[in-house]
């Protein structure tokens, strides 16, 4: 699980990092601040394309060797941004880099599950992800600073360092597992016909989309709103990280309680600190303890939705698993979007955080309904 684990924080690195520096890119390809959003939803809507792609594809391949080869592209499209020369040659990078995204996780996710009681997948679950938020700890801060003081670009050779190291980890660590006999294209797309699946992808498209729409651009309120220097951005994703990987652990041992209330508790918390944050945005102390529990509070999320969808279709657990990462990166490219939406318009970079909140209260009615419809059908 450790092994596969470094694989998230290779991803997460690059995806946090991206935002961290999304100023210093701003400068390089000399691009505005929407335009630099539009770098993130370009990698968003690789892994909403390659999630359901991908592990449908490698539906009859073995999981190690599948998380093998996405782990091996991921490399290979990451040294393509670094090389990339202009701004239209980033975004198809980024695209592409994005691609084995969800599927890398939504296979690892079925791995991890395999090895654990069913009691303890939840756990299992968290554990892979804690790759994705130690990366925020460790890997986001370092490949800031990195980036800030090296060069933007040095944070794609970086991650495709790391995600070679994966690749290494994953040939000697994970043990082969033969593929399903039944298994197929056809088995994983039958997933699709299920309805509480697509509530739940609605779930965290809708919901996770605030978390997002604040996060973007947490450089441009942190420097211009709460008046720290550039300097402390480091600082800043450090903080976020480590209420990632409580939120993550967290939520993992609550999902194994309750998968629904979880979801439920997780949203309306997001919700508030939305709103808390945009009110503490201009008190730098405020600022800087609200962006630990923005990352806290999103992450519980994260353990709770994957083991939901795994419910949800239950005879095509990669495809489903995989969907979650298309449906949160729906929600990154949604967020982004949104955020530079209100931010063009003049509302300020404190407007996104109220933009998340609303999506988050949404989410929340879309997983009332889920669990409403459910209650129904089992009576």
């Amino acid at each position: 699980m450790l092994a596969l684990g470094l694989g998230g924080f290779a991803i997460g690195t690059v995806e946090f990092a991206t935002m961290g520096l999304l100023k210093e890119i701003e400068r390089g390809l000399a691009i505005s601040t929407p335009q630099a959003g539009q770098l993130i939803s370009a990698y968003a809507l690789g892994v909403v394309v390659g999630a359901p792609l991908l592990a449908a594809i490698g539906a009859r391949l073995p999981r190690k060797a599948l998380v093998l080869g996405l782990m091996a592209f991921y490399a290979v499209a990451n040294l393509s941004s670094f090389v990339a020369a202009d701004y239209g040659a980033m975004l198809v990078s980024r695209f592409a880099a994005g691609l084995p995204h969800g599927a890398y996780f939504g296979t690892a996710a079925v791995i991890a599950a395999s090895l654990v009681a069913p009691t303890k997948r939840g756990w299992a679950i968290a554990t892979v992800m804690s790759g994705l938020t130690i990366a925020n700890v460790l890997g986001v801060p370092a490949a800031t600073w990195l980036g800030q003081s090296l060069g933007w670009r040095l944070l794609f050779v970086v991650t495709a360092a790391i995600a070679l190291a994966c690749v290494a980890m994953v040939a000697r660590f994970v043990p082969y597992e033969p593929p399903h006999p039944e298994a197929s294209i056809r088995r994983e797309l039958s997933a699709l016909r299920r309805g509480q699946l697509w509530l739940a992808l609605a779930v965290g498209v809708v919901g996770f989309g605030g978390f997002f729409a604040t996060y973007t651009y947490i450089a441009h309120t942190m420097t211009s709103i709460a008046g720290l220097p550039e300097a402390l951005m480091p600082v800043v994703v450090a903080l976020y990280g480590l209420g990632m990987v409580v939120g993550n652990m967290a939520g993992g041992r609550l999902a194994d309680r309750s998968v629904m209330g979880t979801i439920y508790w997780a949203l309306a918390a997001v919700a508030g600190v939305m709103v808390l944050y945009g009110l503490a945005a201009p008190v730098w102390p405020l600022a800087l303890l609200m962006v630990f529990v923005v990352g806290g509070s999103g992450s519980i999320l994260i353990p709770a939705l994957q083991a939901r969808l795994l419910d949800s279709a239950p005879g095509a657990a990669t495809l489903a698993t995989s969907l979650s990462h298309s449906a949160l990166n729906v929600a990154n490219a949604l967020g982004a979007f949104l955020g530079g939406v209100v931010i063009a318009a003049g509302w300020g970079f404190v407007a996104p955080a109220y933009v998340g909140a609303g999506l988050a209260v949404l989410g929340l009615g879309i997983a009332l309904l889920s669990g409403a419809l459910e209650r129904r059908r089992a009576r």
